[in-house]
Parts: C-alpha cells; structure tokens; sequence
C-alpha cells in the first residue's frame, strides 16, 4: 500500500512504482516538477545521503509553501517556484540530474479546495489557475472567448461532443449574467446536456478542458519532457505519471521518439542511421487493486519510466541488432549530452495554441 503521509493525508499516487522507476542512489540529484504536498519527494529524500539534491519545483504557491515549510532547512533541497517547463532555465539543473518526476494534472488538495475553482461539485469562484498570479482566470476567458474558440476548446481538450452546443449556451448566458463560480458553469452544462445514463457528470470533460488550457498543460508537457531529457545525465531516469489519453499519447510518443528508429521509407536509397537516446522501461504501469480500492484518483493513472543513454550505449549495442530487448532498429552510440550551465531567466509564456478542430469543426 502506498505510504500516507500523516501530517497532510496525501496519498501519493504509485508511490512504490515511482520510487523503484527512479532507482534512486545516495548521492544522486533529483527533480520532483510537481511537488503537489510532497509525497513522492519525501520518498526520493528518504533515500538520499548527505551528499545527494532534492530539487522541487511547482506553479501552485499553496505547494511551494509546504515544501519551505517542510523541507526548506534541509541542505539537500533547494525550491522552485515555476512551471517545469522552467526547468532547462533554473540553473540547479546546470550540473546534471540522476532523475525527473512529473505528476501531471490537478492535484488532489487543488481539487478538494472549492475556493481554486477546479471541481465541479464544490461551489467556489470560477479560477482554475494551478499558479493564481499568472494568466486569465476561467472566468475571464469565458467572458471574452468567442463561441467557436470556446467549441474547440471543450473538444480538443476535453474531447465533448457536445462542445458546439455547450459554447453557445455559455455566450448565451454570459450576455446575461456573468458565469463567476463553478456551481454556475456546472449547472448550465448540466442544463444543456442532462446526465442520462451517463457514470461521469455532464460537466466532467468540459471542467478538464477548460482547466487544461488555462494551464497550459499541454504544451508545458511538451517543453518539460525536452527540458528533462536535457538535463538528465546518462544512466538518469525519467518518470511520468498522467491521469489522460492525451498527457499519455504525449509521453508514449516522446518516449518512442527518442527510443525507437522511424519505420524505414522503401523510397529512400540509403537507411539513415538513428541514435537513441533513450530506453523505455516497462512499458505502461497501472496502479494495483489496493491502491485503486482506497484512493479511486489513482485508477486512470499511467506510469512510464524511461532511462537516458550515453556514450555507454556501446557497450549493450551489437551490431545491426540495437539494443538488446528494447526493440531498437540499428542503432549508433548516444555522443554525451552538455550539461553546460544556462542563465535563470523567468520570461512570459506565450499564450496557449489551440490546435485546429477537425474538419467541420467540433461536433
């Protein structure tokens, strides 16, 4: 059973998965770039000697002010306010890290506080920002979006087939009375499209896509996962917990990306030689039954695990067979990455692209 931390009740989610994922040593560096209440990082600096680094970082000051309060005496962790999509810029990455943790999504303190706006069955006002000092708020962008904008965001993102007809209720009732609390989005979501036999609340995927682009989530995943395979040393893990089909796809294809040679093109002369820089480790993880039985967040999360490779590679590469047991396509050795220090320069990030809807629009 996942270990509960006593003084906050989290339940980190695959605690046990994560920490053997990261395969933490004594003296390694590590990065927890969702800290959330600590859980999981409380694991990785249990396992740490003197010499070792613990570096947290997170966009929610809620969290960041328990990691000081908890962890800010310790000379091992040092404390990031930011986004992980930061993390290439913080210099404490400069030197190297043994391991990264991302824990996508909203975290459950976020979700069970009505007044972050991020749940549906908890009046509160309409905010939704993981950071509430940066950006538009839900209701701000609700109040100014143009209807198809907000279509194509409920579908993109939340992948709600009743987007077009969700974003013509919201003009509609904005134009009347501004949407400000989420008991009000919720129940006009509920108005449109009633529950039927539906398991899930009729404002479930809507809440989650709004939420997502406000966050910016997606394309910070993106920026994150380049930004870690920078950073990580060879032999370093990389370890992403996501709680949707989209965060997931996004890691599955990253991780593939870096892992597998491209299918091989029948119209082209000479086969191009791939270097992998990464090796997937076991695949998809799932939490067990236990874990699932006493906190149910935990069943739609996916655990994958991969491991940077160096110049080492060599040694585990035969010719015109790859690596061993990974599946690889020939393969050349990884040349060493530079970990060379880069200025710590918070800039603005750009606002969030929303990818195009298909052809017709949302449904």
């Amino acid at each position: 059973m996942e270990r509960t931390h006593a003084r906050s009740g989290h339940l980190p989610v695959m605690y046990r998965q994560v920490l053997e994922g990261l395969r933490v040593h004594g003296n390694g560096a590590y990065l927890d770039g969702t800290f959330g209440r600590g859980g999981h990082a409380r694991g990785v600096l249990d396992q740490l000697d003197a010499g070792g680094r613990l570096l947290v970082m997170d966009k929610d000051p809620d969290a960041i002010a328990v990691a000081e309060r908890e962890f800010g005496g310790d000379a091992r962790v040092s404390i990031y306010r930011g986004s992980f999509a930061e993390l290439g810029r913080w210099d404490a990455t400069a030197a190297g890290l043994d391991g990264v943790l991302f824990d996508l999504g909203v975290s459950s303190p976020q979700l069970d506080v009505a007044e972050r706006g991020f749940s549906f069955g908890k009046d509160g006002p309409l905010d939704m920002r993981m950071d509430p000092d940066s950006g538009q708020s839900a209701a701000q962008w609700l109040a100014t979006a143009a209807e198809k904008e907000i279509a194509d965001v409920l579908w993109t993102y939340g992948e709600e087939r009743q987007s077009r007809k969700i974003a013509r209720a919201i003009v509609a009732r904005r134009d009347a009375q501004p949407l400000l609390r989420t008991a009000q989005l919720a129940d006009l979501i509920a108005s449109v499209m009633p529950r039927g036999d539906q398991k899930i609340h009729p404002a479930t995927r809507s809440f989650q896509a709004i939420r997502i682009f406000i966050n910016r989530e997606l394309a910070d995943l993106e920026t994150g996962l380049d930004a870690a395979l920078a950073r990580l040393k060879p032999g370093g893990r990389l370890a992403v917990i996501s709680f949707h089909s989209l965060e997931d796809r996004i890691v599955k294809q990253f991780i593939a990306r870096h892992s597998k040679a491209p299918p091989a093109n029948r119209r082209m002369p000479v086969e191009l030689a791939f270097t992998p820089t990464l090796l997937a480790i076991d695949g998809a993880q799932k939490a067990d039954e236990a874990e699932t039985a006493a906190n149910p967040r935990a069943r739609s999360a996916v655990l994958r695990v991969a491991e940077k490779l160096g110049s080492g590679i060599r040694d585990s590469v035969e010719p015109g067979f790859g690596i061993r047991g990974s599946g690889l396509g020939k393969a050349k050795a990884a040349p060493g990455a530079d970990f060379g220090a880069s200025p710590l320069v918070r800039i603005p990030n750009p606002p969030s692209p929303i990818p195009a809807s298909p052809p017709g629009g949302a449904p």
